[in-house]
C-alpha cells in the first residue's frame, strides 16, 4: 500500500458547494457507523447501490469495508460533522483467492470491481466524485490501470459520473444493467477535468469570504487602537451594507454597532467572522464558530503556539470553514455592491481591477497604497499571513472567474502546491497577467551540495523555473512590480523588443538608450523611408537616429505626429519618450505631456514616457480618450517594465507546449530497480554503475558503452572488448559516495595497450585502498561538445530538471537553465536554448549543429524518469557528450531516497 492516505488520519477536499468534507480509509472499528450509513439509505438508493434492497446489505457491506486489510482492496469514507456521507471501494480480486484464480489474463489483473453509495439527500454535490478522484489516485499507485462497475441502466447518476470524470470509458449494455469500464491513465484531459471541478468547488468555497451575507468581529473592544476596533470601523465606514455585528462580552455596542457576548449568541449566523482576540483564546472561539456553522474566519491574531495552531486548524477542517491567517493583515472586497473592508490598513482601498495575495502585511499595504495612487485600484485584496488554508493558489481561481480583475499581483513566500499552482497559473495568465515580487531569491546558510546537480538546483532556479514556466512576471522589487503594473494596466502588449526612443535632449535619449540595452530590449535603426518621414514632422536640426533627438525646439503638434507615425512604423514595436522641461522649448512641459496624451487609444503599439524631473518612480498620466500613459522617473524602470511586457508578449504567442508520449519506456522496471535497492538499504544512497545503467537503460537514454571489472585482469579483458579503431580507453575508480571522479584524480585517460591499463588499475588500486570497489573501463569518447543534464528532486516544488554546459568547470560556470517537470516539448526547447553555451549546440564558427533531437530526447527522458520515480533524489549526467551524429551520456551518479510517491493533482486542501 504505497499511497499516502493509508498514513495520514484525514484528508479533508472540497465539494462542488464549497463545503469541506474529510476522506480517510476505512477501518474496523467503523463497523457500526458504516452498516448505519446503509441502513439509514431509502429502499431506492439501496436497490440502486446493491441491485436489491435486501436487509443483509447493509450488512454484508459493512464487513467488507471494515474487514482486515487484503491486497487489492480500498475502501474511503466520506465524513462531514463526524458522519459518513459517501463510500467508495475497489476490488481487484487479488486477496481473494477464488477470484484471483479466475483473473487469469493480464489485462483482468490490472483491473478493479470499484462502487460508490452516497447518503440519500446529499447527491449533486459531488461526494461520489470526489471520492472516485481519491481512489484512482490509490489505484493508480497500486498498478490497477482500469474499473470496471456494474449498474442498473436506470442509475443516470453513477453512469454521469463515470462519463465526466475525463476518463477514457466504455459501456456494455446487458439486459437492465451495464457494465461500465474506466481506463485510469493519467492525460492532460482528465487533469483538466479535474481542475475544473476544484476550481468550480474553490471558489464556491470563498464566497463566505469574499461576498458574506453577515460579518461579525470579535475582540472589537472599546480601546482606541486596538486591532478588533480598527477593522469594525473600516467595516462600518467603507460602507458594507450586510449586517455587521461585534462580538465582546462587556459592551452592547462598538463604534454604534450591535455587539453580543459570543458567537451563538447572534441573532443571525455570520458568514465571516473576524478574528482579532488573544492568541491563547483563538482555538475556542473558532470550534465555537465551527459550531454555530460560520464559513469563514479571518484570524488577524499573531503568536500561535503549535498547539494553537493545530487546534485553529482542526476546528475549521473538521467544520468546513476556510482560514485566512492567522498574523494577516485582513480582506478586502471593492466590489461597489458590498464595499467589504475588513483590514486595519490605514486608508481603505480604491476601487479597480487589480487582484492582491500578499504574505506580508507590510507588502500588502504598500502594494493597496501604490495602486490606490495609480489610480489602477484592487478588486479584491487578501492578506494571507501564516497561510494555514487560503492560498495563492485558491486566489488565482477566483480572480480568475469574479469578472473584475484583469491583474493579478502576488507576494509569496512559499508555495504548498507548486505544481497545481503552476498549473492553475498557466491557465490563467493566458488570461490576465500575474505578477510577483520574487521573495526569499537568497540562500545564506544553504547546506554544502553534495553533486553538481544539487549545487545548481538553488531555490532561486527553481522559483525562476515555476514561474518561467508559468508566464509568471517575477520582478525584483514592490516598486518594480508597481512599475510594471502601470504598464501592462494601461497599454498594449509590444509585439516584440524593438523599441524607438525619442527625447528632446540628447543625454536624456543616451540614459534611455543605456537602459533598453540593458534591459534585453532592442533599438532597430530606421529605413531611409521612415527617417525622411520623421524629418518631414521635425524641426530643423533634428537628429533621426535612434533614439530621435527632437531637439528643445519640438512642438506639441510636433511631438504627437512624430510618436504616431513611430508607432505605425512596422519596426517598432514600443515608443519610450524622454523629456526634459528646458527654459527654451517651443512648447512647455505639459504642452509635451499633453502631446503623448493626445489620443494614446489610436496607437496599436504601447507608449512611455520618462520625465526626469518627476519625483514618483512612476505615475499614470490622463489621456484625453479616457486612457492612461505610464511615466517613469529614471529610463531604467521604464525599460524593465517594457521587458517584463515584451517576455509576456512572447509567451502569450508560444504554444502551451505538451508532454510528448514516450515509447520504449519501462516504469515498471524503473520501480522494480528502486524497490530492490531500497529494501537492501532503507535510507537510500548513491546507485553503483551496474544499476545507474539499468535505470538509465528502462527510459531509452543513450550511454555510452563500458564494462565492470574488480581485477586487473578482469579490466584488460574488458579494455580488449571495448577498444574503439584507435584502441584507445578510460578508466574511472568506483567506491560508495564518489561523487566527483576528477577532483579525486580517480580517472586515467587515453590508456593504449594491456600495460597501460594494468598500469592504471594498479595506480587506483594503491591509492584507493580500502575504498575502491571496481572501475568503469570505456572506449574514449570522440571529440565533442560535454555538457551536464541532471535531476534535483525538490520535496516542496518536485522534480527539477537541469541543464547546461558540463564536464569539470560545470559548477565554476554555473552556465546552467532548469525547468520543473515533466517537461513539456516547449521546456525543452527552453532548455536548450536558454544557456549561454546554446550557439555552440546550434552550429557557431560555421560548426556543424549538435543533434539537437537526440538531446530534446534525452531530456524528455530524463523528465519522465524523474516524474515517475519520487524516491530520485538526484540525478547527474555529466558529462553528456554531444555531436552531430547523436548524444550519448558518458558518466552517471544516481541517489535514491525512500519517499512515497504522492499525486500533486489530488483534489485536497492543505
Amino acid at each position: 500500500m504505497t499511497d499516502d492516505l493509508l498514513d495520514r488520519p484525514t484528508v479533508h477536499a472540497l465539494l462542488a458547494d464549497g463545503t469541506t468534507v474529510r476522506i480517510r480509509p476505512a477501518r474496523p472499528g467503523d463497523h457500526r457507523q458504516v452498516r448505519g450509513f446503509y441502513e439509514e439509505m431509502s429502499p431506492e438508493n439501496l436497490r440502486l447501490r446493491f441491485f436489491s434492497a435486501s436487509p443483509r446489505s447493509a450488512a454484508q457491506a459493512a464487513d467488507r469495508a471494515c474487514g482486515p486489510a487484503r491486497p487489492g482492496y480500498r475502501a474511503l469514507l466520506a465524513e462531514a460533522d463526524d458522519r459518513i456521507i459517501g463510500i467508495a471501494e475497489y476490488d481487484t480480486g487479488t486477496g481473494d483467492d477464488a477470484r484471483a484464480e479466475q483473473k487469469g489474463t493480464a489485462e483482468d489483473k490490472g483491473t478493479a470491481e470499484v462502487s460508490i453509495a452516497v447518503a440519500d439527500g446529499l447527491h449533486h454535490r459531488g461526494v461520489g466524485t470526489l471520492l472516485v478522484e481519491h481512489l484512482v489516485s490509490a489505484a493508480r499507485a497500486e498498478g490497477v490501470t482500469a474499473f470496471t462497475a456494474d449498474a442498473l441502466s436506470e442509475n443516470h447518476e453513477v453512469l454521469r459520473l463515470f462519463a465526466d470524470l475525463g476518463l477514457h470509458t466504455a459501456r456494455r449494455f446487458e439486459g437492465p444493467e451495464v457494465r461500465c469500464t474506466v481506463r485510469l491513465g493519467q492525460d492532460d484531459t482528465y487533469l483538466s477535468a479535474v481542475e475544473a471541478r476544484g476550481r468550480a468547488a474553490d471558489v464556491a468555497s470563498l464566497v463566505p469570504l469574499l461576498r458574506p451575507s453577515a460579518v461579525a468581529v470579535a475582540g472589537a473592544g472599546r480601546t482606541p487602537g486596538s486591532v478588533g476596533r480598527a477593522v469594525l470601523h473600516h467595516l462600518r465606514s467603507g460602507g458594507f451594507p450586510r449586517r455587521l455585528f461585534a462580538v465582546n462580552p462587556h459592551v452592547a455596542t462598538v463604534l454604534g454597532v450591535p455587539s453580543y457576548p459570543s458567537v451563538a449568541a447572534l441573532p443571525t449566523v455570520p458568514d465571516l467572522v473576524i478574528v482579532a482576540v488573544p492568541a491563547a483564546a483563538v482555538p475556542a472561539l473558532a470550534e465555537e464558530c465551527g459550531i454555530a456553522g460560520v464559513r469563514a474566519l479571518v484570524v488577524l491574531t499573531a503568536g500561535l503556539d503549535h498547539l494553537q495552531a493545530r487546534a485553529l486548524l482542526a476546528a475549521c477542517r473538521t467544520h468546513g470553514m476556510r482560514l485566512v491567517g492567522p498574523n494577516c493583515l485582513g480582506v478586502s472586497n471593492t466590489d461597489p455592491e458590498l464595499s467589504l473592508d475588513a483590514t486595519f490598513a490605514a486608508e481603505h482601498p480604491r476601487p479597480g481591477t487589480a487582484g492582491i495575495a500578499v504574505q506580508s502585511g507590510g507588502v500588502g499595504i504598500a502594494l493597496l497604497d501604490g495602486l490606490s495612487r495609480l489610480g489602477i485600484g484592487v478588486s479584491s485584496f487578501v492578506s494571507l499571513g501564516d497561510k494555514y488554508d487560503v492560498s495563492g493558489n485558491d486566489l488565482l481561481q477566483w480572480w480568475e472567474s469574479d469578472g473584475r480583475t484583469d491583474l493579478a499581483l502576488l507576494h509569496l513566500e512559499s508555495f504548498g502546491n507548486p505544481r497545481a499552482f503552476s498549473r492553475t497559473a498557466r491557465r490563467v495568465t493566458r488570461r490576465i497577467p500575474v505578477l510577483t515580487v520574487d521573495a526569499g531569491r537568497t540562500e545564506a546558510g544553504r547546506k554544502a551540495a553534495a553533486s553538481h546537480t544539487a549545487a545548481a538546483a538553488t531555490r532561486t532556479m527553481t522559483r525562476g523555473a515555476l514561474f518561467t514556466q508559468a508566464g509568471i512576471t517575477a520582478t525584483r522589487s514592490v516598486g518594480e512590480l508597481l512599475e510594471t503594473a502601470a504598464l501592462l494596466h494601461s497599454q498594449p502588449l509590444p509585439a516584440g523588443a524593438r523599441v524607438a526612443i525619442v527625447t528632446n535632449a540628447g543625454g536624456a535619449g543616451v540614459l534611455t538608450a543605456d537602459a533598453c540595452a540593458e534591459a534585453g530590449l532592442a533599438l532597430p535603426p530606421f529605413t531611409p523611408t521612415v527617417i525622411d518621414d520623421l524629418l518631414a514632422v521635425l524641426p530643423e536640426g533634428a537628429a533621426v537616429g535612434n533614439p530621435v533627438d527632437a531637439t528643445a525646439a519640438v512642438s506639441e503638434e510636433q511631438l504627437t505626429e512624430c510618436v504616431d507615425r513611430l508607432t505605425r512604423c512596422p519596426g517598432v514595436d514600443a515608443v519610450v519618450v524622454a523629456l526634459v522641461p528646458t527654459a527654451v522649448a517651443a512648447a512647455t512641459g505639459d504642452d509635451l505631456v499633453r502631446a503623448l496624451t493626445a489620443a494614446p487609444g489610436r496607437r496599436a503599439r504601447p507608449v512611455l514616457a520618462v520625465r526626469l524631473e518627476q519625483d514618483r518612480s512612476v505615475t499614470l498620466l490622463p489621456a484625453a480618450d479616457g486612457g492612461t500613459i505610464p511615466s517613469y522617473a529614471e529610463p531604467q524602470a521604464a525599460a524593465r517594465a517594457l521587458a517584463h511586457a515584451a517576455d509576456r508578449a512572447a509567451w502569450l504567442a508560444r504554444p502551451s507546449g505538451a508532454v510528448p508520449a514516450l515509447a520504449d519506456v519501462q516504469t515498471d522496471r524503473a520501480r522494480t530497480v528502486v524497490a530492490r535497492y531500497l529494501s537492501d538499504h532503507p535510507d537510500g544512497g548513491w546507485l553503483d554503475p551496474m544499476l545507474c545503467a539499468d535505470l538509465l537503460d528502462c527510459y531509452g537514454i543513450p550511454q555510452i558503452p563500458w564494462a565492470w571489472a574488480e581485477t586487473e585482469d578482469e579490466a584488460v579483458l574488458a579494455a580488449d572488448r571495448l577498444r574503439g579503431a584507435d584502441g584507445r580507453v578510460v578508466m574511472k575508480a568506483h567506491w560508495p559516495g564518489l561523487l566527483h571522479k576528477a577532483q579525486q584524480h580517480a580517472v586515467h585517460l587515453d590508456l593504449r595497450g594491456d600495460a597501460q591499463v594494468r598500469a592504471a588499475f594498479r595506480d587506483l588500486e594503491r591509492r584507493f585502498a580500502g575504498l575502491m570497489t571496481g572501475v568503469v573501463v570505456q572506449p574514449l569518447a570522440a571529440r565533442g561538445i560535454e555538457l551536464f543534464a541532471g535531476v534535483a528532486q525538490d520535496e516542496v516544488f518536485g522534480p527539477l530538471v537541469l541543464f547546461g554546459l558540463g564536464g569539470t568547470a560545470t559548477e565554476v560556470l554555473a552556465d546552467h537553465a532548469a525547468r520543473l517537470a515533466p517537461l513539456t516539448d516547449r521546456d525543452v526547447h527552453d532548455l536548450i536554448t536558454s544557456p549561454r553555451c546554446a550557439p555552440l549546440l546550434l552550429g557557431a564558427n560555421g560548426q556543424a549543429p549538435v543533434d539537437l533531437e537526440g538531446l530534446e530526447r534525452l531530456l524528455l527522458r530524463l523528465s519522465r524518469m524523474a516524474a515517475d520515480l519520487p524516491q530520485l533524489a538526484e540525478a547527474d549526467l555529466n558529462p553528456v557528450l554531444a555531436r552531430p551524429d547523436g548524444v550519448t551520456a558518458l558518466d552517471t551518479r544516481i541517489r535514491l531516497l525512500p519517499r512515497r510517491p504522492q499525486d500533486p493533482y489530488l483534489r485536497r486542501l492543505r
